[in-house]
């Protein structure tokens, strides 16, 4: 399952993309990809649904972030050897870990501003999630283990 969202910018909504690799629109099916979709563990409720009758979205629509509304970015920074070394920076023995504005979030074709006068910019992404629900003081056994860092569930 793809989810996607589409259409103007501040106006997105929520949708699917089908087997072809269509995307097909969601609106009126399941509420915007926000903190409340998630944490109603909204994503089992569309598995059973017919992604073929949903109307085709136009092609050429504008593809937003992925999520809204998001509450947080955090980003975790030289997290393998070679970015280190292409930074000239020593490799960390913690992760670094930093926060980002959500407004940094957007679209994979929209435009990024660039603060004034900057002369380069840097971006890449390695693993993205989203986590579905408010945790606290979660216990080890709920964790997994990912590149030998615990994620908790």
């Amino acid at each position: 399952m793809k989810l996607i969202r589409h259409g103007p910018e501040g106006s997105e909504r929520p949708g699917i993309l089908d087997a072809a690799g269509s995307i097909r629109d969601l609106a009126g099916k399941c509420p915007d990809f926000g903190p409340a979709f998630f944490a109603a563990n909204g994503i089992a409720g569309l598995r059973d649904m017919d992604v073929e009758a949903l109307p085709i979205v136009s092609a050429g629509s504008r593809i937003g972030p992925c999520v809204a509304q998001p509450g947080n970015f955090i980003a975790i920074g030289l997290n393998y050897v070679q970015h280190a070394r292409e930074t000239n920076s020593p490799i960390p023995k913690d992760p670094i870990i930093f926060n980002k504005a959500p407004s940094c979030i957007c679209g994979p074709n929209d435009t990024v501003l660039l603060p004034k006068d900057s002369k380069k910019s840097d971006w890449e992404v390695e693993i993205a999630f989203v986590i579905g629900k408010r945790a606290h003081y979660v216990k080890r056994s709920r964790s997994i283990e990912l590149r030998g860092r615990l994620l908790h569930l």
